[in-house]
């Protein structure tokens, strides 16, 4: 209450708002570099930020884009289990309720802890991260054939992992004797519990400089401004209903294409999302919560609005998330939800296919939308202890207006993450990695052409190996724009070492591996924009010096003839 009737000057508003950030900016760092893990510290598929004490979000630091709202579910989740009268200093809960707070997949482990000052809860501070066991049938916990939430690992259901500042060391037993890799698993575990501490000291660092009061002032500030920045970018979109439908390939089991559908509105003050009529959930892991769902809507929600606006609750006030309850959108329990990712982006898909012709400044052609999922196991050949890489992989985005697509780059759910670099992943994993390049298929012609996935190659180094490979829109590729083609599929084939080969696939489990076999993980190349006889000659000949396209597709896809010898243009036929 005395949050509203202190008075406080704009400049320290300002201060306190970019102390906040910073805040969260810190503690992000702290995950990274005490992580035992190179999902985490090289990858940084994780999450951490500041909430009030009503669980809104303040500010978030995320690698991956796909968590952007999730820490809000989590702390409201905290406060609807425990209240603020159970909560107490030193407190620390852990959950990766896949339904509820968690709302993604098990691996994914949050932390919660109340931040109190003057014996009142002021804010929270909280982290999402990507173990990389947390149990399960499989290793890396993550299962493309899960048939149920049980297969897929260890599930923390809003518990206190610290009690007033007591570990439970009975909880912390469990996990050590229940994951695969139990000194990555804890030593991760332990680099969160830094990273809350870290944004505990700070706030109360800050609270202690400029007083409880004007700290609340300045987040009910902070809330509203990003209400109104939000808003204005509202204000710039095309009013009215926009419609789209699309697919999911598969749910691990071969079952699908799944039909998802989406009736976006958009007024002046409101941006409601409907997915109602979508696919029920399915048997295999493809299914997503519906705070997954939230989570890829809020990501294309801040690239219509203001890309550069950094993320709190007050941002998505006007932004409304409408699905049938135990759809493939919006899961309930048991339904398994490991490969969720692909579900959660095909949502987001949809709202950025229903608007990218009428925002071309904003949002391109499609791109390989899936993260293109990795996980491979085995044993070292050097020193036979037990390896596993657990990984995302880049491909290419569609061209956009004035732009062609960016190639070799994350999907949109995966965000500002990273590939294990190559060095580490040799040093490490039983693996040699062959090849990593462009894929310079042709496909996303256009006035600007769809950027290059990649082939990433992997040799296994040992036998009794298993790769288990998730590879969405292997069915549906990325589609082009404004009469932009189609770009080409995800998918990935296996080279024996007697010579066979096998595939090509989009989702498999477990497939083994001996030594000397290679995996060829192959991204797709995003779809084009515009017309394709609109681009220049000279371009077209770019293309084909830098290898994106062959002579045959200068002739065919661009009418732009050009000789093999001395790459000159010998004829233009755009008839």
């Amino acid at each position: 209450m005395m949050a509203q009737t202190v008075k406080v000057d704009p400049f320290t508003q300002e201060i306190v708002k970019d102390s906040l950030i910073a805040i969260g900016d810190e503690m992000f760092i702290a995950l990274a570099k005490t992580s035992m893990s190179p999902i985490i510290y090289e990858v940084l598929d994780y999450a951490s930020g500041l909430l009030d004490s009503k669980g809104q979000l303040l500010t978030q630091g995320n690698g991956v884009t796909g968590f952007i709202g999730m820490l809000t579910f989590m702390v409201k989740q905290t406060l609807e289990k425990f209240g603020e009268g159970d909560l107490k200093p030193g407190d620390i809960i852990i959950i990766n309720d896949s339904y509820g707070g968690g709302g993604s997949h098990l691996s994914d482990v949050g932390l919660v802890m109340p931040i109190f000052h003057e014996g009142e809860i002021v804010a929270f501070s909280a982290n999402k991260a990507h173990w990389t066991e947390v149990g399960g049938k499989d290793p890396g916990s993550f299962s493309n054939d899960a048939t149920d939430i049980f297969q897929e690992g260890m599930q923390f259901p809003c518990v206190k992992l610290y009690d007033e500042g007591t570990i439970n060391q009975a909880l912390v037993d469990i996990i050590k004797a229940n994951v695969r890799f139990p000194d990555l698993s804890l030593g991760d575990l332990w680099a969160q519990v830094a990273a809350l501490k870290t944004g505990e000291k700070r706030v109360k660092e800050l609270c202690d400089k400029h007083g409880k009061e004007t700290i609340l002032n300045s987040i009910d500030y902070l809330l509203n401004h990003g209400e109104a920045l939000a808003k204005i970018g509202l204000r710039k979109l095309p009013q009215g209903v926009f419609e789209s439908e699309g697919f999911i390939d598969d749910d691990g089991f071969g079952n699908g294409p799944f039909k998802i559908k989406v009736k976006v509105t958009i007024t002046e003050e409101k941006f409601i999302a409907d997915f109602r009529g979508s696919h029920p959930q399915v048997p295999g892991p493809v299914n997503c919560s519906y705070t997954a769902l939230v989570s890829a809507v809020r990501t294309i929600f801040l690239a219509l609005t203001n890309p550069s606006q950094d993320a709190n609750e007050g941002v998505f006030r006007p932004l409304e998330v409408i699905t049938d309850k135990g759809s493939i959108l919006s899961a309930e329990r048991p339904a398994p939800v490991s490969i969720y990712f692909e579900s959660m982006q095909a949502g987001a898909d949809l709202i950025w296919k229903s608007l990218a012709p009428l925002v071309p400044e904003r949002l391109t052609a499609g791109h390989l939308l899936s993260v293109c999922s990795v996980v491979l196991s085995g044993n070292h050949q050097d020193t036979n202890e037990p390896f596993l890489i657990v990984e995302p992989s880049v491909g290419g985005w569609g061209a956009g207006e004035g732009q062609d697509g960016a190639r070799g780059q994350f999907c949109i759910g995966d965000g500002e993450t990273y590939n294990v670099p190559i060095e580490v992943a040799e040093t490490r994993y039983g693996i040699m990695v062959d090849e990593y390049s462009l894929r310079n298929d042709g496909a996303g012609a256009g006035k600007y052409i769809g950027g290059s996935g990649v082939i990433r190659s992997y040799r296994a180094m040992s036998d009794n190996q298993s790769i288990s490979v998730t590879f969405g829109r292997n069915k549906f590729a990325p589609w082009g724009s404004n009469g932009g083609k189609d770009g080409s599929a995800n998918e990935f084939i296996v080279e024996k070492a007697n010579g066979e080969k096998d595939g090509p696939y989009g989702i498999y489990a477990r497939y083994p591996l001996n030594k000397g076999d290679v995996v060829k993980l192959i991204t797709a190349t995003g779809g084009g924009y515009g017309n394709p006889f609109e681009r220049s000659p000279e371009m077209v000949l770019n293309d084909v010096k830098n290898g994106y396209i062959s002579l045959e597709q200068a002739s065919e896809d661009f009418g732009v003839e050009i000789d093999k010898d001395s790459f000159e243009i010998l004829q233009i036929n755009r008839k």
